[in-house]
């Protein structure tokens, strides 16, 4: 059993609040997590990534997916069985989940596929031009003369 404490984070870092509370929330919710159905999350790109569900015998209409506050939500609800069906061995899990998977901020889902057994769902960093890396011009001269020509800009627009 894991435990972290969080409070040396507290007391020097100010706005990291919601990172401590989600590695904390993950880390209890990781015992808690079903293995059902199991998957993979591949790195297809510098801001590119796959989830790959192992879901045989679901059908489309049987897999939802539901996206908020960057939280991606699969569900897999199978439709209940007609008739009288006596299994003398039942290896094939075709039982009910519901996987949740916490997305960072500006990651995004673009698509989602089901083939072969196999949904695959596309998400993308997009990071906003905000808040990208930008250049910062070196200005020439000295400080007095910056000064000044700030005064002087300021008293012709007044």
């Amino acid at each position: 059993m894991r435990n972290v404490d969080f409070s040396p984070l507290y007391r020097s870092a100010i706005g990291f609040d919601r990172m401590a509370s989600l590695l904390d929330a993950m880390t209890t919710s990781e015992q808690k997590q079903p293995s059902y159905p199991p998957y993979d999350i591949e790195l297809t790109g510098e801001d590119n990534y796959r989830i790959t569900m192992a879901v045989a015998g679901f059908e489309e209409s049987e897999l939802d997916i539901q996206l908020e506050q960057n939280r991606l939500t699969v569900t897999g609800r199978k439709a209940e069985e007609k008739g009288e069906t006596q299994y003398l061995h039942r290896g094939i899990a075709a039982r009910n989940f519901e996987r949740r998977f916490q997305l960072a901020d500006h990651v995004k889902v673009t698509d989602a596929k089901l083939a072969n057994g196999l949904l695959h769902i596309e998400l993308v960093r997009e990071i906003p031009e905000a808040m990208k890396p930008r250049k910062i011009e070196i200005s020439s001269g000295s400080l007095l003369q910056h000064e000044e020509a700030e005064k002087k800009s300021d008293s012709e627009a007044a």
